[in-house]
């Protein structure tokens, strides 16, 4: 089975003073992609994993490369440095806030619109869901869950968005106990969702174990260039 690091990205930023936690500068996220492109990897998207389940072509070396939240800055620094070094992202849309900024967290981080949204090439860029209100998943009922689910597809539809049928949990959280649990993953089910996507900074072997539990390796902006491609190849370090 090979392995599938899964990359989680949030804000980017013109300054290296600003790189720390959620936000990563320019200089570090283009040291980044540089070592992917030059070390071989090939950035997937999801999509791309449903042709590649029952082949043997899968690539030796693959990366899937997310970002959440959908802020103006990704598109206008991520994108371009995606695009030069020839690699796919997936960035996932907490839909109540297009067009506005992040409430739950700065109140001031501005989000794309629908005409950016759909500005971004297909090739390289593949939406996705982050729930409508980016709320806690395991603080939520399962008719407030459905209600979330049913708001996310009007906005799509509303707005003639093309977004996969994979959903990054926000904050991460989703609920982790029985009879609960099974109830949150039957709503996935219903929805048609493909993959759950976690955090739990372990590097994943394709196929998933369990595709609603899918890991992610959440890379901080202090992140050196030497701590990234220890996650890269072992998940969380615990010696940096």
């Amino acid at each position: 089975m090979p392995n599938l690091p899964i990359l989680m990205y949030h804000g980017v930023s013109t300054k290296a003073s600003e790189s720390n936690g959620l936000t990563i500068s320019t200089k570090n996220l283009e040291a980044q992609f540089r070592y992917l492109k030059e070390n071989g990897y090939t950035s997937l998207h999801f999509s791309d994993l449903q042709q590649l389940k029952d082949s043997a072509d899968f690539p030796k070396k693959a990366v899937i490369i997310t970002f959440d939240d959908v802020y103006v800055n990704q598109l206008e620094l991520a994108y371009p440095l995606l695009q030069k070094y020839g690699l796919k992202a997936a960035f996932y849309i907490p839909f109540k806030y297009v067009n506005g900024v992040d409430e739950w967290n700065t109140n001031s981080e501005k989000l794309m619109s629908v005409a950016q949204l759909k500005s971004m090439d297909e090739a390289t860029i593949e939406l996705g869901l982050h729930s409508f209100a980016h709320k806690k998943y395991d603080e939520l009922s399962e008719d407030e869950i459905d209600e979330d689910f049913e708001k996310s597809k009007a906005f799509i539809i509303d707005n003639q968005l093309n977004v996969s049928n994979v959903l990054a949990y926000p904050y991460g959280k989703f609920p982790r106990k029985n009879p609960v649990q099974n109830m949150f993953f039957n709503l996935l089910v219903k929805h048609q969702v493909a993959y759950g996507l976690r955090i739990g900074n372990r590097v994943n072997k394709f196929p998933f174990k369990d595709n609603y539990q899918v890991q992610r390796l959440d890379i901080k902006g202090e992140d050196s260039l030497k701590k990234f491609k220890f996650k890269l190849r072992h998940g969380k370090s615990f010696f940096f």
